[in-house]
């Protein structure tokens, strides 16, 4: 993991400890909690035109902002809890989807992997 992630994992596993918090962090509580920030996130966007979507107001911006760390938090707290590097994993998942989403074959167009093969 880079260094500024395993600062985060370091400082939310502290910030868990602390609180007596482990308890309740298990994979499934954590995922779902992180689920719950994503709809959060969703809600931002919900009604909004995909111009809007791209300009948001500044006090928008900063509610998105905040749902994005929830997230992240999440994100990092369920990967400390399983044990996985989520930087390697993250480099990973590029690699796999270099070769799912090759540039001459998809370059442009919005599908599903799996589209591309029809």
């Amino acid at each position: 993991m880079n260094d500024e992630l395993e600062q985060l994992k370091t400082r939310l596993r502290g910030f868990a400890q602390q609180r007596d918090w482990e308890q309740f962090h298990s994979p499934k509580n954590l995922s779902m909690a992180l689920i719950g920030e994503a709809a959060e996130l969703v809600e931002i966007f919900q009604w909004l035109s995909e111009q809007e979507s791209r300009t948001l107001p500044e006090e928008t911006l900063e509610s998105a902002r905040m749902e994005l760390a929830d997230i992240l938090i999440y994100t990092i707290r369920l990967a400390d809890q399983l044990d996985v590097d989520l930087a390697r994993a993250a480099w990973d998942k590029i690699e796999i989807n270099e070769q799912r989403y090759p540039v001459d074959l998809v370059r442009g167009k919005a599908k599903r992997a799996s589209e591309y093969n029809d």
